[in-house]
Formats: C-alpha cells, sequence, structure tokens
C-alpha cells in the first residue's frame, strides 16, 4: 500500500509537457507578476521617502540615540546580512559606524526611472577614532542592468542585476580587513579604464587572481578548524570586501536597449504572439575575479530589510526579560573560571 502511494506521488511530482501555448501563457504571467513587483517597489519607495527623513530627523536631534543607532541596527541584522560580518569586521562596524543612508538613485521625485538601483553610503568617524582606515565616508553605487547577448551558435541569451564599481578603502598600516583583496580589484578596474575593456592582459588581472586562490586557500584551512555555532562567512571574505563587487559588465546604454527590447518584447506576449525565447544568461563575467560573489544578495537585504526596519532592529531587545537577563549573568559568573580555557568565540556580535 505503501509503496503504492509513494508511486502516485512520484508520479503526481512528474513535470508535465506544457503544449506551447501554454509555455507562452505562463511566461507572460511571469513577466507580469515580476513588472508588477517592480510597480509596486516605485509606488512604496516614493511613499515611504517622507517618513524614513522624519526618522532620520528624529536621530539627529536626539543625541543618546544618534551615537549608537546604526551600530545596534547592525548588531540586531538579520542573517542574511549577519552572516558576512565576521568578528573583525565587527569590530571596526562598532567602533566606527556613524550613519547609513539608503537611496534608490535613479528613481526621481514623480516614481519615474528604474526603483532597484541601490545607493549606500556608510559614514564613518575619523582620525584617532577611527584606527581602521582614513575614509570618512563609503558609498557603493549599484545600478540595475539587462542585456542581451547573442551566441556563437545563433541562441539568444538574457540577463539582469545589479552591476557596480569597486570603492577604495584608504586602509592605515597592518589595518586591511580585506587582506589585499579589495585593493586588489580596485588596481584592475582602475587599469581596465586607462587600457580598455581588454583586461586579459592585464597584470592587475592576475595579481587579483593569485590573491583570490591564496585567500581562498586560507579560508579552507580555517573552515577545517570551524564549528558549526560560529561559521565562517559565506562570500569567504570580509564583510568590507563588498565594496570590491562587480557583477558584471553591463553600460547604461546596453541596459538601455535591452531594456527596450524587453518591453517590446512583453508587448507582444500580452497580444498573445509569438516570441523568440531568450534563456537566462549566466553570469560569467566576472567569476573567477569576484571578490565578494554575494555583493547582489547583500545590497538587496540591507536596503529592503535592514533600511526599512531600522527603528525596530534598534530596539529589538527592548523587551527583554531583565529576571532572565541577571539569571544569565550569575550563570556566567559561576562558569568564568572554565570559559578562561575554553576555545573563543570566532563571530562578535557588532
Amino acid at each position: 500500500m505503501a509503496a503504492e502511494q509513494g508511486a502516485l506521488l512520484l508520479d503526481r511530482l512528474q513535470k508535465p509537457e506544457p503544449t506551447e501555448q501554454q509555455l507562452k501563457k505562463m511566461s507572460f504571467l511571469e513577466e507580469k507578476r515580476v513588472r508588477i513587483d517592480v510597480d509596486c517597489l516605485r509606488d512604496n519607495i516614493v511613499k515611504m521617502r517622507d517618513l524614513y527623513k522624519e526618522r532620520d530627523a528624529f536621530i539627529n536631534e536626539n543625541d543618546e540615540i544618534k551615537e549608537n543607532f546604526w551600530v545596534r541596527v547592525f548588531a540586531n541584522a538579520p542573517n542574511e546580512i549577519d552572516q558576512y560580518i565576521m568578528t573583525p569586521d565587527a569590530a571596526a562596524l562598532s567602533s566606527t559606524l556613524m550613519n547609513l543612508n539608503v537611496e534608490r538613485f535613479e528613481l526621481n521625485e514623480n516614481g519615474q526611472g528604474e526603483p532597484r538601483s541601490i545607493r549606500l553610503t556608510f559614514e564613518f568617524c575619523t582620525g584617532e577614532e577611527n584606527p581602521f582606515f582614513e575614509n570618512d565616508k563609503l558609498v557603493k553605487e549599484l545600478y540595475w542592468r539587462k542585456r542581451y547577448i547573442q551566441t556563437a551558435d545563433g541562441k539568444t541569451k538574457f540577463w539582469e542585476g545589479l552591476v557596480s564599481e569597486p570603492v577604495r578603502i584608504q586602509w592605515k598600516e597592518d589595518m586591511d580587513l580585506t587582506k589585499g583583496l579589495l585593493d586588489a580589484a580596485c588596481d584592475l578596474a582602475e587599469a581596465e579604464k586607462k587600457a580598455g575593456k581588454d583586461r586579459k592582459k592585464l597584470p592587475e588581472l592576475e595579481k587579483l587572481k593569485n590573491k583570490i586562490v591564496e585567500l581562498e586557500t586560507t579560508a579552507e584551512q580555517e573552515d577545517e578548524e570551524e564549528d558549526e555555532e560560529f561559521p565562517l562567512s559565506p562570500a569567504g571574505a570580509s564583510f568590507f570586501a563588498f565594496f570590491g563587487y562587480r557583477g558584471n559588465d553591463v553600460s547604461a546604454e546596453e541596459s538601455e536597449v535591452a531594456t527596450k527590447r524587453s518591453d517590446e518584447r512583453y508587448a507582444k506576449l500580452s497580444r498573445g504572439e509569438s516570441i523568440d525565447d531568450a534563456e537566462e544568461e549566466d553570469d560569467v563575467e566576472f567569476e573567477d575575479i569576484e571578490v565578494f560573489p554575494d555583493g547582489e544578495e547583500l545590497a538587496i537585504a540591507i536596503a529592503d530589510h535592514l533600511w526599512p526596519h531600522a527603528l525596530e532592529l534598534f530596539n529589538r531587545d527592548e523587551d527583554m526579560d531583565i529576571e532572565e537577563f541577571e539569571g544569565d549573568l550569575d550563570d556566567e559568573d559561576d562558569e568564568d573560571d572554565e570559559e578562561e580555557t575554553a576555545r573563543p568565540k570566532k563571530k562578535t556580535k557588532v
């Protein structure tokens, strides 16, 4: 009986073979869903702008809140962000981060433009108060871009996502948390601008590849010693390597052409006309030289989850049971001697 039920379930889970007409309709519905999602995002951004300005004004008017606001927000960040913040990153952020701003900079006041492009502005204390780097501000601009390419076998492939340029950090002596990775990415990007698009002949390309291999080897060795409670970053690099993320090599002009083509394709779908199917393009442009492969995911998580819910994250532990907290402290006091010989935690909150 159980075997028959299992066979029946397996049979029902088999993917059917849709007709050409059904495939066309499904393609249209999926494209329609994506466009509605983008329109909703566009409307929400416009409606929320005044609220965020009011929130910023409130924070800036209250020094006792302003001083540690964004440090606390990052300390309570959801796992999709927190997983990328390792112990040295937490130390740097907790001692230097002053402010964060998120802008959908390609969307104008009337709600026209691309709402998925993101500008992240991190502000830091400077001078002796910042032992890590000289920058008072790090601005990471990520543009939502599209492109179609024709392959050698005549197939059409489509790609869309966030692209960016590396942002250099002026590290103080012996304080580079990326261990030279970000500098190598910036050096290559700058060399490309001087020499043109062909990066294959640039010595900076080989230097970056070697640096990535070097750090990957180190990460693998550390991973062998890692435990499940304190895993290493899935990016295999410091949080600050995020500023080296590139994504893909798509110009604004190329994206504009692709957007127009995409709109024309959708119009044909809505009229029930036949179209040439475009396969999804694998993101291989920077596959072997991308210093922070999860850059798009991290940027979206900060913009979509951390930024809107900053007040909630700031206040996350305000309702903590004080008696339970005091009990935890008593337990920790009793175990101080044991902890002196215990293995230290590799991950520390901001």
